[in-house]
């Protein structure tokens, strides 16, 4: 085992994504002799370079997988998972999706590949100052975490970056096959959590739009029939 293997490991983080900084407190030194001891990890493939300066344990030195949600937050600090990725994480939509798609505090769509954990994406939307994380929770995910958009702005997200225009619940429920249920389980107060948030007027008109149709009592009506 390399001696960078089991300095992470008697540490306990060897399920966990290390930065730098944590490698450079765990092995001490100089940074040559750090530099060289992770470059010698990762000939040996018993460490994984994620991108530079963020590193993870190979599979079978891990007791648990690493989560694709904990290795976007460690390519981009600061996003949080959201889009078809959050909708398919609460079970809103039936795909799967194979790319983690997140949204970018920056101003630049980004994307990585990488071998081990497979494809990421970054978009930028245009969302009001402080408002980023709105309705977005932090998740555990075993030893890791992450931040995971709530459904609602998963979905106001996903509106957001295709500029989508609302064409009634038919086309969530059928075009998109998001659960009806899903849908007239939301609140008002979900709703409201969100109107501040968004720039763009057409993304505001969608949100509310899908208010009227899931909140008024002709939504009622038509869930109630349905039920019947």
């Amino acid at each position: 085992m390399p001696a960078l293997v089991k300095e992470i490991s008697k540490a306990g983080l060897a399920g966990r994504i290390l930065a730098e900084r944590q490698l450079a407190e765990l092995v001490g030194g100089s940074a040559a002799r750090r530099y060289g001891l992770v470059n010698r990890a990762i000939k040996d493939g018993a460490l994984l370079r994620i991108k530079r300066g963020t590193y993870v344990l190979a599979a079978h030195y891990r007791a648990e997988p690493v989560h694709p949600f904990a290795v976007a937050q460690s390519l981009l600090p600061g996003s949080y998972i959201s889009f078809e990725t959050a909708l398919s994480y609460h079970g809103w939509i039936p795909e799967s999706v194979f790319t983690t798609a997140s949204v970018s505090p920056g101003r630049k769509t980004l994307e990585y590949t990488t071998e081990a954990f497979g494809s990421f994406v970054f978009h930028p939307l245009a969302i009001h100052q402080y408002r980023l994380l709105t309705s977005v929770d932090r998740v555990v995910l075993g030893k890791q975490t992450a931040l995971v958009a709530q459904p609602l702005r998963a979905l106001l997200d996903l509106m957001a970056l295709r500029k989508q225009p609302w064409q009634g619940l038919d086309w969530l429920t059928s075009g998109m096959r998001i659960d009806e249920a899903q849908l007239f389980a939301l609140k008002r107060t979900d709703f409201a959590a969100l109107k501040p948030v968004y720039k763009h007027k057409a993304v505001n008109a969608f949100l509310n739009q899908l208010e009227d149709a899931l909140l008024s009592g002709k939504a009622t009506g038509r869930r109630s029939s349905r039920n019947d």
